[in-house]
């Protein structure tokens, strides 16, 4: 469809000063790509701001709104359902045929598959064999990109660093979060996040599913534990707020999660459905507060948690299926208008009550918006099509969350064009002596 690049293409062309790709190209790269350009890190874009970066805010911001809304009202039912996923794709290249793939899709490659389907994003995983070397994932990142060029995907990975860490070892082995929580120093947790940041950005990602927002007051959970800042609410959040901050100075999109908390539970979701027993004024206490401050530094995305919380929503629902939680808590209450996303499909702790199809029908209900690893992808992107179809998700529903996912890009820069990673710059800044020495910092200062 050539009307969606037709109106990124415009908008690109009035916030830059290189024009507009011609219409009916199929690009939103307006104004070329240059690689090194697009790959620089964090700190070397001051020296050399781009045009865009002259524009006044408020007009920069109506420009955006312009061209989300235009996208947003040409685009199809099918494509906009497209939107609201985030599948694992098989293989290290783009056009790498894979019988997973096949399977899952009904085509061989990632790239036909995202030409396919057209969905909001992709999330790499080693075990998928996406990460095998630096000039493998932008070539990787590159071509999913190339497949995508009417709205550019939204690329994620789960790069906690510590206990999660999906790039290693191509990327600076930063310490975790409990680590960095020991330091006491909010400034580490910035500048390891915009480390992270800056390297998963310069090898094509613009999403990291990171940081864990979670207070880990139970000392037996088996999932969480040192992935988590710390005990102490008070501590967690700003910590959890200072590496929102480092993300967005390295120019990607954070994702502050497992909300409504993942601290206190004995069962790991991913085999299990946790059930947390706190009541509302525990919650507002504990598990509340990095959250809120993740929304105090307008974090991204939000990722949901496959915990029930009885005292929250009494239904039996884990909180991915939750409009109590993600609807009136999430959104009424602690004001976020970001993205929802929820966490893995493919868990335990979310397919207790439910099959794959009614999953995800039952997760936009709720107020999530991106659906991340479906297990039977095709199934719950049916599902979806025929809840539209048929009313049970209203297409004003459907449009609310598709503005959303066009606004986090649109903040990320995705809109006007997509990402060219450049692999000689990734070369150079992963695992770069600066980064490194962050890296023996953090360790030296943590007590």
């Amino acid at each position: 469809m050539t009307g969606i690049a037709m109106i990124a293409t415009m908008v690109a062309g009035c916030a830059e000063a290189g024009g507009a790709a011609p219409p009916g190209s199929g690009a939103t790269r307006a104004g070329g790509s240059s690689a090194s350009a697009d790959a620089a890190p964090a700190g070397t874009e001051a020296a050399t701001p781009a045009p865009e970066e002259s524009v006044p805010v408020a007009a920069s911001e109506t420009m955006e709104a312009a061209g989300v809304e235009g996208i947003l009202a040409s685009m199809s039912v099918e494509e906009k359902v497209g939107q609201l996923f985030m599948p694992v794709l098989y293989g290290p290249s783009a056009d790498t045929a894979s019988g997973e793939n096949q399977a899952r899709f009904g085509v061989d490659s990632p790239a036909k598959m995202v030409a396919r389907y057209r969905p909001g994003g992709v999330i790499l995983f080693p075990w998928a064999g996406n990460i095998k070397n630096v000039r493998q994932v932008v070539a990787l990142t590159n071509g999913l990109q190339e497949a995508s060029p009417e709205i550019p995907l939204l690329i994620g990975t789960d790069q906690e660093n510590g206990k999660v860490s999906r790039l290693a070892p191509l990327v600076t082995p930063l310490p975790g979060a409990s680590v960095i929580g020991a330091t006491g120093d909010l400034s580490l947790a910035r500048r390891a996040a915009e480390v992270t940041g800056t390297e998963l950005r310069v090898l094509g990602v613009n999403l990291d599913f990171a940081p864990v927002a979670d207070v880990n007051v139970n000392p037996r959970n088996p999932v969480i534990g040192p992935r988590a800042y710390g005990s102490d609410p008070k501590k967690v959040a700003p910590m959890v707020a200072a590496a929102v901050q480092g993300f967005h100075d390295a120019g990607i999109g954070a994702t502050a999660k497992h909300f409504p908390g993942h601290g206190d539970t004995g069962v790991d979701s991913h085999t299990g459905l946790p059930v947390i027993k706190h009541s509302r004024s525990q919650w507002d206490r504990l598990d509340a507060p990095p959250f809120a401050a993740a929304i105090g530094k307008d974090v991204d995305a939000i990722m949901s948690a496959h915990v029930v919380m009885p005292k929250l929503d009494p239904s039996g629902d884990p909180a991915t299926l939750s409009k109590p939680i993600l609807t009136g808590l999430l959104r009424e209450k602690l004001g976020f208008d970001g993205v929802v996303s929820t966490d893995a499909l493919d868990m335990a702790g979310v397919r207790k009550k439910y099959g794959d199809g009614e999953v995800a029908v039952r997760a936009i209900q709720a107020g999530v918006d991106l659906l991340l690893m479906p297990p039977d992808y095709r199934e719950a992107h049916r599902a979806l099509l025929a809840a539209v179809a048929s009313g049970k998700i209203s297409k004003t529903r459907l449009d609310q969350s598709v503005r959303r996912l066009l606004k986090l890009k649109a903040a990320r820069g995705l809109l006007d064009r997509a990402p060219v990673a450049d692999p000689a710059e990734a070369e150079r800044v992963l695992r770069s002596a600066e980064h490194l020495k962050v890296a023996r910092l953090i360790t030296s200062k943590a007590r």
